[in-house]
C-alpha cells in the first residue's frame, strides 16, 4: 500500500527545500540569507513559504526561545520520488513502463542506463545475479 502522497512544491518551495535539506535545521532569517546568494526575498516570505511547508508536511518546527527552529520532515529522494509519481500518473497513464519509454526516446536515460539500474535493483532485493537477463537489441523500426 503507498503512501499518502504530498502536495507537490512550487519552483519557490523547492528552492527553499533545497536549503532545509543542506543544513538540516534552519530558521527564518538562515533561509533568507542563503537564499539571498542568488536573489533577494523578504524575511515574510521566507516565513510564509515555509508556514506552507509545514502544512503541505515537508517540514515542522519546534520553538527555541522566540525563534522557529525548522527541520525536513521528508528526505529529497522521497520527495523527487513522490513528483515523478505525480508525473506518471499525470502524462503517462500510471505507467512507469510508459515513462521509461519516453526517457529512452527521447534520449535522457540510455537502454543501457536502465539495464544497469536493474541489476543494481535486483541485487539489493537479493535475487539471483542473473535474474536480470539482457535484453536483445532491436533495430530501428521494429
Amino acid at each position: 500500500m503507498s503512501r499518502p502522497q504530498k502536495p507537490p512544491l512550487s519552483e519557490l518551495e523547492n528552492r527553499v527545500m533545497n536549503i532545509v535539506w543542506e543544513l538540516s535545521e534552519v530558521t527564518v532569517e538562515r533561509v533568507r540569507v542563503e537564499f539571498e546568494k542568488s536573489q533577494p526575498i523578504k524575511h515574510s516570505t521566507v516565513q510564509t513559504i515555509l508556514r506552507r511547508l509545514e502544512t503541505k508536511g515537508y517540514v515542522r518546527h519546534r520553538t527555541e526561545g522566540r525563534t522557529f527552529v525548522y527541520s525536513p520532515t521528508v528526505e529529497s529522494n522521497n520527495a523527487a520520488a513522490d513528483a515523478v509519481r505525480s508525473i506518471i500518473d499525470r502524462f503517462c497513464n500510471g505507467s512507469l513502463e510508459s515513462l521509461l519509454v519516453g526517457l529512452v526516446n527521447r534520449e535522457i536515460v540510455s537502454p543501457e542506463k536502465l539495464q544497469e539500474l536493474a541489476k543494481r535493483i535486483a541485487k539489493e532485493q537479493g535475487a539471483p545475479a542473473d535474474a536480470v537477463k539482457k535484453q536483445p537489441k532491436n533495430r530501428k523500426g521494429n
